[in-house]
């Protein structure tokens, strides 16, 4: 019966056998804490409590099909609050990103963001008619491929067959090219050879579907050529050509706004420091019927910051109240953080930066990783602008206390960034969270038994007889208690 394995197990509690009992338990739940704060460090959530509901809970209380509308529905809000954007400022891929995976032997971009480049090449420069050009089957064929030097290879083979390949210079701009001068000069090849054929296009564009589908390929190419090129000239420190380019761009092609070439103009402005150019530019783009950035937003804020920042005292202003002008950068300020709140720690360089991916979440911390990477320089520039942010943007968070359900100038906060932010940025970046999760209860309970079971081990080690005894009274204490219990519930 239970007494006589109870007393059975009781004799064969010796002081060596109960130390090594409590210091394998130990070392057991020490090592279920370690993976518990792994898994929530990596993934944000913890691993028993996702086991429970993943598992456990199906099988104990089954699942109604409530419940899977629900989560078709948290799905769809998902993928609509998630929505990536290509970034506007992305890097050159052999001439920036590759030359930082040489230095560090670290890889700057992650697998999903590189597989979104992808199917944006394949939408953006090929059609339903590069059937008819062997050189466009050849790069259809080359934007799939995940080997970059079989997509390099597959360029020079589109070349071979076609030495105007608008396409195939691209690739090799991005990919092959390992300075930027030699990137600019495979963009003005492509640029020769994509405003040839988007002559063409135009020529016989109303003949067919067919005809209009290789008009709007042949525009992608030439947009995105000559927005490179814009780019290699800000980059090369002809700024005010570049500035000349980016203005030709959007008032040839002014319905391709989604684009987002003015974020590229916004920032080469501010290089030149031509802050009436800027606010000319907000006062087109910075509307409340059109989608915001944090470029948008924090430029904003910088310009008003930029009249009242250097003579800014925290101290002064305690005393005599904030001025007008002071109000208005104050708010525009809050307005900025509300819209990204991860972009400040980066500005302030209270968080390390790393190379912005080519995609980025708005409102998330790949996009202020991207705004930061880029706007820093310009920040500093202006005399006791990250003062001023520095003393008022934690001022935000006190309007918005609960960021996840309601918002003040904008919708509530997206609960969905954290895991969309993972996948675009590497690993070695820690990913900034807002709000900030507490710690889920298995981390603290698994502390718990961690410490607990640490503590009767080093006891056992100092008082070995004393804690057999203590442990024999407890099991025979704790035996009779239950046995009684059930003797109660049976009369």
């Amino acid at each position: 019966d239970d007494y006589t394995f109870l007393t059975v197990f009781l004799s064969t509690l010796t002081p060596k056998f109960y130390f090594a009992l409590t210091v394998t338990s130990s070392f057991i739940s020490g090592l279920i804490f370690v993976f518990e704060w792994w898994h929530f460090r990596k993934y944000g959530t913890s691993f028993i409590e996702q086991v429970s509901v993943s598992h456990l809970r199906p099988l104990i209380g089954g699942v109604e099909n409530s419940g899977n509308i629900s989560a078709l529905n948290s799905v769809s809000t998902f993928f609509s609050e998630c929505k990536v954007w290509r970034n506007p400022l992305n890097l050159f891929r052999g001439a920036e990103y590759s030359r930082y995976t040489w230095v560090t032997g670290k890889e700057p971009l992650t697998y999903y963001d590189m597989n979104l480049s992808a199917q944006d090449h394949q939408n953006f420069f090929t059609c339903d008619t590069d059937a008819l050009r062997p050189s466009d089957t050849v790069m259809q064929k080359a934007w799939r491929e995940r080997n970059p030097q079989a997509r390099i290879k597959a360029a020079y083979q589109a070349l071979e067959l076609n030495n105007d390949c608008a396409t195939a210079y691209v690739l090799l701009a991005e990919e092959e090219a390992t300075t930027i001068v030699d990137a600019e000069k495979y963009f003005k090849q492509a640029l020769k050879a994509g405003e040839m054929i988007y002559r063409k296009s135009q020529n016989c564009h109303s003949q067919s579907p067919q005809h209009e589908a290789q008009l709007r390929r042949d525009t992608n190419v030439l947009v995105y050529v000559k927005r490179r090129l814009a780019m290699c000239a800000r980059k090369l420190g002809r700024i005010r050509e570049a500035v000349k380019m980016m203005r030709d761009l959007m008032k040839e092609f002014p319905l391709l706004s989604m684009l987002n070439i003015h974020e590229n103009l916004l920032e080469a402005l501010l290089e030149l420091q031509a802050y009436a150019d800027v606010q000319a530019v907000l006062a087109k783009y910075d509307d409340i019927s059109l989608p915001k950035s944090a470029a948008i937003c924090y430029t904003a804020a910088l310009l008003k910051a930029r009249a009242v920042s250097e003579r800014f005292s925290p101290e002064t202003a305690s005393k005599r109240g904030l001025s007008t002008a002071e109000i208005n950068a104050v708010e525009a300020i809050h307005r900025a953080v509300e819209f990204n709140p991860h972009v400040p720690k980066y500005l302030l360089e209270m968080k390390s930066l790393v190379l912005p991916p080519e995609h980025i979440l708005k409102r998330g911390d790949s996009e202020a990783v991207a705004y930061a990477f880029f706007h820093l320089q310009h920040w500093k520039r202006i005399e006791g602008a990250l003062n001023l942010l520095h003393c008022t943007w934690e001022g935000t968070f006190r309007m918005i206390p609960y960021p996840l359900e309601k918002g003040h100038l904008f919708y509530p906060y997206p609960s969905c960034t954290e895991t969309a932010d993972r996948e675009l940025l590497p690993t070695f970046h820690e990913v900034s969270v807002y709000p900030q999760k507490e710690l889920p209860f298995f981390i603290h309970f698994t502390a718990g038994l961690c410490s607990f079971s640490a503590m009767l081990a080093l006891l056992t080690h100092q008082f070995p007889e004393l804690m057999v005894i203590f442990a024999k009274a407890v099991s025979i204490g704790s035996h009779f208690y239950f046995t009684n219990v059930s003797h109660v519930f049976v009369f």
